[in-house]
């Protein structure tokens, strides 16, 4: 059995989908997900996760966990090591730890929240454990998908700055490579123990052609219009702290050579390229019509 905190999340839903499919046994554990959001066969459990020992029971019987850092658990709260002893006691033997890739591109920087402690409890857990670090995802273009359904324009900071983001389902995909036991390109899925996969997409491609590449996709011109940082600030803490707004700011808009190079980590693992934005927002385009 595998477990998916974060199952309905941009990469939770994917790779609830891909398990499924392939005929695993899933638990999908969220704070509100319902049967209705999860394909037929899955296990949907509504949790608090930052009630450690309430996870517990969830987690029995379980193989492998799949790991987000919801805001329950990004936000201060009991030692990461703790909900990591929660899972051992389980019985649980294998763990995917989905980070980011700023955790070590600024691991001085603590806007991003935990995870850094909680990268470093999975890997002191004595369990099986792989550490994934995307970059950004494509999937943040959901935020313009308003404003091109009612004007075809594009309101962003930072047009000719590219980036090589990231369709969430090859996050999913190498989760589930991780995760499962099977087969997985002529091995098995202990190749992946102990490993930390930094993922990005194929390409780097900046906001400006993005828009471009929504317009082609469309068949109508979709406007940028490039906005100042101070106004993509005043856009951003309306959701988020201000410390994590800038934080995100500052890496979109002076990105460090690790931050916005392409790396092989998505093929190396699932032994074919990383979707490129145009192949994600193709799949993603109802959103924007």
């Amino acid at each position: 059995m595998i477990v998916v905190v974060g199952a309905t999340g941009n990469v939770g839903r994917p790779l609830v989908a891909e398990l499924a499919a392939a005929g695993e046994q899933v638990v999908a554990l969220s704070r509100n997900v319902t049967a209705g959001e999860v394909p037929d066969g899955v296990r949907p459990v509504r949790a608090d996760l930052a009630d450690f020992a309430g996870l517990g029971p969830v987690l029995k019987g379980a193989d492998a966990l799949f790991l987000m850092l919801a805001p329950e658990l990004n936000a201060p709260g009991a030692p990461a090591a703790e909900l990591l002893e929660v899972v051992a006691s389980a019985g649980v033997r294998r763990v995917v730890l989905l980070s980011s890739l700023i955790t070590a591109t600024r691991p001085a920087e603590r806007w991003h929240g935990r995870m850094g402690e909680f990268e470093a409890a999975v890997r002191g857990s004595g369990l099986r454990w792989t550490v994934l670090r995307p970059g950004p995802f494509a999937s943040n273009t959901f935020a313009w998908a308003e404003s091109v359904r009612a004007r075809r324009t594009v309101f962003a900071p930072f047009g000719g700055i590219a980036m090589p983001v990231l369709d969430p389902a090859d996050v999913a995909s190498v989760a589930a490579a991780a995760l499962r036991t099977g087969e997985v390109r002529g091995g098995v899925a202990d190749e992946h123990v102990g490993r930390v996969y930094a993922l990005t997409g194929p390409e780097a491609v900046t906001p400006r052609r993005q828009a471009e590449l929504l317009g082609e996709l469309l068949g109508e011109k979709v406007e940028f219009v490039e906005h100042t940082r101070e106004q993509a600030r005043a856009h951003l803490v309306r959701f988020m702290p201000p410390q994590v707004a800038d934080g995100t700011l500052e890496v979109l808009g002076a990105p460090l050579p690790e931050e916005s190079a392409v790396r092989p980590d998505v093929e190396r693992v699932l032994g074919r390229p990383a979707r490129t934005f145009a192949d994600w927002a193709a799949g993603a385009l109802p959103v924007f019509r």
